[in-house]
C-alpha cells in the first residue's frame, strides 16, 4: 500500500517536513518514491508548497493520505487548483 505522509527533515528544535509518497511499511524518514511539497511549521504563516496535481494523482492509482497531509491540503488549498505555495 502506498501513502502520502510527512517526513521529518531539518535540524535538531528546527523541524521541516517534506511530503513523501512511501510505503507504508518503510520508516517515516525512509526511502520514498515522489516528494510532493514541504512544509515549515516554525516560520510565521507556517510555509507550505504542496504539489496538488501530483498528490492527486497518487490518490487516484489508491494511494491514502495521511491526517497530517489531509489537513494541510484542507487547511491551504484556498490559492491555487495546481499548487500551493504560502508564504
Amino acid at each position: 500500500m502506498v501513502i502520502v505522509r510527512l517526513s521529518r527533515r531539518g535540524s535538531k528544535n528546527r523541524p521541516i517536513f517534506g511530503v513523501m509518497v512511501q510505503d507504508h511499511p518503510m520508516p517515516r524518514d525512509g526511502r520514498f518514491i515522489e516528494q510532493v511539497g514541504t512544509y515549515d511549521p516554525r516560520s510565521k504563516q507556517g510555509i507550505a508548497s504542496l504539489k496538488l496535481d501530483r498528490i492527486a494523482y497518487w490518490e487516484s492509482v489508491g494511494a491514502e493520505l495521511s491526517n497530517s497531509v489531509n489537513s494541510l491540503i484542507k487547511r491551504f488549498k484556498v490559492l491555487s487548483k495546481d499548487k500551493i505555495t504560502i508564504l
